[in-house]
């Protein structure tokens, strides 16, 4: 579906479109160390996602979600379908549960 075969090579892909910030989801926001930041849900938007099933194992199943905020910072985060889920608040929810 997304053309890209592994999560390196799809990572590799988005830095070279400008996606170079890493970003960590938290329970209310996301967040990149590098820059110091944290963005909330009405402060970024989804651009695209890649999914990606274990073939043996499907805790080995991900999610890298390609972002941009309000400012034009444009970043990756992945998510390890939905581990974190239940700390997420409703807002975070939100924003993400039509990719999930």
């Amino acid at each position: 579906m997304n053309g890209y075969t592994t999560v390196t090579d799809t990572l590799n892909a988005l830095k070279k479109e400008g996606y170079v910030h890493d970003f960590n989801l938290k329970p209310d926001c996301v967040e990149c160390e590098s820059l110091n930041i944290t963005l909330h849900p009405e402060d970024f938007i989804i651009d695209k996602f890649f999914r990606f099933e274990g073939a043996s194992n499907p805790d080995d199943s991900a999610i890298i979600y390609a972002i941009s905020s309000k400012e034009g910072i444009k970043g990756t985060m992945m998510d390890a379908y939905g581990v974190y889920a239940d700390s997420l608040t409703t807002d975070m929810i939100n924003k993400l549960k039509i990719l999930r």
